[in-house]
């Protein structure tokens, strides 16, 4: 290990900032800790106000070639990044997992084949990116998407590089250069992802990547009258300071927050799958923005739900994420375990009921937690709680589970199980939500359009909602007189 190399299960890892194709450190460091064990993994660099504008400077230089790169060439250079990404699976999963704690043996079967997908999608669509021309009165009407500037990208811990590379990719695919921000908490992969678009060919500048405290060089970022498009992932009182910081510029925003999804299981629903989703709301020890935390269950079969509920949750295997029989892994960091558990100590004091957990484990790991007794105006059943918590309330009509379902300040994502297909086509177009699935969960794909309503976020992202929102879009309407034949 050298002064700016740490030695990650074996993967050397930079601890330096990048900016402008090069590695530069800060006179300052942050101590990187695992949440497995709470060891400390290294010191890293931490950006100030100094390296945040170095980096919007490298990003604005490298501009103008990038935008004018040719869309088959900047496509190319993304395949070549995804290339990159899928010979080192195993070097990212496992970083990963020591940097945030999420299950190794995901990692390696899903997230980092996604991350490499995430590139390769939007390489794709962009090469297919077309408007139909159109006539206006003899006239052609053309649209075409201009790549709009340098982009400042913030992201969040719970799934670092695949949700840093979900924005990262459409913006290069744009034809924007990007400064990203990773979460302090968890800023090794997007380290290593550095290295692999260098040896991909992407040209110096047109990715930089500072690390550090948002509280530090947030502001220096986002206010910056040179950064054409902020993205951010995370929670909704950050997003409003960031909105405040951009609006001096008028610089446009994708917001994606919080969440309190619900996920309403109706008396004709095949029970065992309801359980299964509901169950399946564990994943990444509760870390997950989607995640239905409010189990909404029709009355008649509330008591079946919950006793077959709780021998499912029973079965889960909290542990090391390293290990392969592991479901549950740690969270994050020790202030947000307290945050959890104050969510669930607050809720029990007011009269709520653990069926489930209800209490924390060893360490940095959280038990699964089911509370039941819970009133719709309380604290837990209106907060996001961000960890392996849920609640259980009743309904007996309809109407009643979509009053329900719908009565938070969010509206990022719903579940719904039911039998009855005029039933969920009913109650999915009342529900407020950017996702909703029906009889399943977590379905994604990048051509659908992503995003939050109400407090769970501003705009929508994914196929091309990503490169309106990463683009200027013009519309050039021709004449059709006025020309000189020269023969």
């Amino acid at each position: 290990m050298t002064e700016h190399t740490l030695t990650v299960a074996g993967v050397a890892v930079d601890t330096r900032h990048w900016i402008g194709g090069e590695r530069v450190a800060s006179a300052e460091t942050f101590t990187d800790v695992s949440p497995i064990d709470g060891s400390v993994i290294g010191e890293i660099s931490r950006g100030t106000e100094r390296e945040a504008h170095l980096a919007v400077a490298a990003a604005k230089a490298a501009f103008p070639a990038w935008a004018a790169t040719p869309r088959a060439e900047r496509a190319r250079i993304l395949h070549a990044v995804a290339d990159g990404v899928e010979k080192r699976i195993e070097d990212l999963a496992i970083v990963e997992t020591t940097d945030n704690g999420a299950l190794l043996r995901s990692h390696r079967r899903g997230v980092m084949p996604r991350v490499a997908h995430n590139f390769r999608f939007f390489a794709d669509w962009l090469l297919t990116l077309d408007h139909e021309d159109f006539e206006t009165r003899g006239h052609t009407n053309h649209v075409s998407w201009d790549p709009a500037g340098p982009s400042v990208l913030i992201t969040p811990w719970n799934a670092p590089l695949m949700l840093s590379t979900w924005k990262v990719a459409p913006a290069l695919a744009a034809g924007n250069t990007v400064v990203l921000k990773p979460a302090e908490w968890t800023p090794l992969t997007a380290s290593l992802l550095a290295d692999i678009a260098a040896e991909a060919g992407l040209p110096a500048g047109v990715l930089n990547i500072v690390q550090g405290y948002g509280s530090e060089i947030g502001d220096a970022l986002t206010s910056h009258p040179d950064v054409r498009r902020v993205s951010f992932t995370g929670s909704v009182p950050t997003a409003q300071r960031i909105t405040a910081s951009a609006a001096a510029n008028l610089t446009p925003l994708s917001l994606e927050l919080g969440g309190k999804s619900p996920l309403l299981v109706f008396a004709d629903a095949d029970l065992d799958l309801a359980v299964d989703l509901a169950v399946e709301q564990y994943d990444n020890a509760g870390q997950v923005c989607l995640a239905a935390t409010r189990i909404l269950v029709e009355e008649s079969v509330a008591e079946e739900f919950t006793r077959r509920f709780a021998e499912k949750a029973a079965t889960l295997v909290q542990g090391d994420p390293r290990d392969e029989a592991t479901d549950i892994g740690p969270n994050i960091h020790e202030r947000q375990l307290e945050k959890i558990d104050g969510f669930v100590r607050r809720a029990l004091d007011a009269g709520a009921r653990a069926v489930v957990g209800g209490h924390r484990g060893e360490g940095q790991y959280y038990a699964p937690t089911l509370l039941t007794d819970v009133a719709q105006d309380s604290e837990i059943v209106q907060e996001e709680v961000f960890g392996p918590v849920l609640t259980l309330q009743t309904f007996t009509t309809e109407d009643e589970a979509v009053r329900l379902a719908n009565d938070t300040r969010f509206g990022l994502a719903a579940t719904l199980a039911t039998g009855d297909r005029d039933r969920a086509a009913r109650v999915t177009r009342q529900l407020v939500a950017g996702t909703v699935w029906v009889n399943c969960f977590f379905v994604r794909d990048l051509q659908a359009p992503f995003g939050g309503s109400r407090h769970s976020g501003v705009g929508r992202e994914g196929g091309t909602w990503s490169f309106d929102f990463y683009c200027d879009l013009k519309n050039t309407v021709t004449a059709p007189k006025g020309w000189k034949d020269h023969g």
